[in-house]
């Protein structure tokens, strides 16, 4: 009884024996496995890290001259098309600009059209006409006619008058002579003038009335 019970007992040992052997076998490869796995890592770190060949610099380089003369040529591109563009821009401005100096008085000219018809009618009318007032009333209405056109439309209006204050700034003398007057003031209007809104276009020629020498 005691020899199988030893036996037994031997039986168990080395069974706890292999088991151990076994275990330990297996550790030592998760080591082992464990150490070359950074080797590794570090092996294909080195590779990734590795200098360009000459070959490859000068690939990359000829690729990055490719590259800029593309992005140069198109900016070229843009500034030419810009430049056309502002070229065509400043002609059509001149262009403009010219035919509002050329026409810049049709609408005047399409108004006065009416007028210089009204004269040729009262031209015509004097040819057969026998009464000399019948043709100085139809030349009066005309001119009042054109007047009012001008100053109504055009802001155009005369000035002068006997007895106004004499300014050089818009009447031009051409003659004067003394009198009883405090200033000189306007003695004869010979030829209106005219102001075209707030400016002179025309000065009035007149005659002044000067103060007498004391």
């Amino acid at each position: 009884m005691s020899t199988e019970n030893e036996e037994k007992t031997e039986v168990k040992e080395e069974i706890k024996e292999n088991l151990s052997e076994t275990q330990e076998t297996e550790e030592s490869q998760e080591s082992q496995e464990t150490e070359e796995q950074p080797c590794e890592n570090a092996e294909e770190s080195k590779e990734d890290a590795a200098p360009l060949s000459d070959m490859e610099k000068i690939a990359a380089l000829e690729a990055r001259v490719e590259e800029l003369e593309a992005q140069n040529a198109e900016l070229k591109n843009q500034v030419l098309l810009r430049a056309a563009d502002f070229e065509n821009y400043r002609k059509r401005a001149i262009a403009d600009k010219q035919d509002a100096i050329d026409y810049a008085n049709t609408n005047l000219l399409k108004d006065l059209l009416e007028s210089i018809d009204n004269f040729d009618r009262t031209v015509e009318a004097a040819a057969t006409a026998t009464d000399a007032k019948t043709i100085a009333d139809g030349v009066s209405m005309v001119s009042k006619n054109l007047v009012n056109l001008l100053e109504t439309k055009y802001s155009l209006a005369s000035y002068g008058a006997q007895g106004d204050v004499f300014d050089p700034s818009i009447h031009e003398a051409i003659g004067r002579m003394e009198g009883d007057v405090e200033e000189p003031v306007l003695n004869a209007v010979y030829l209106k003038g005219y102001k075209l809104k707030d400016r002179v276009i025309r000065s009035a020629k007149v005659m002044v009335t000067v103060p007498k020498d004391k």
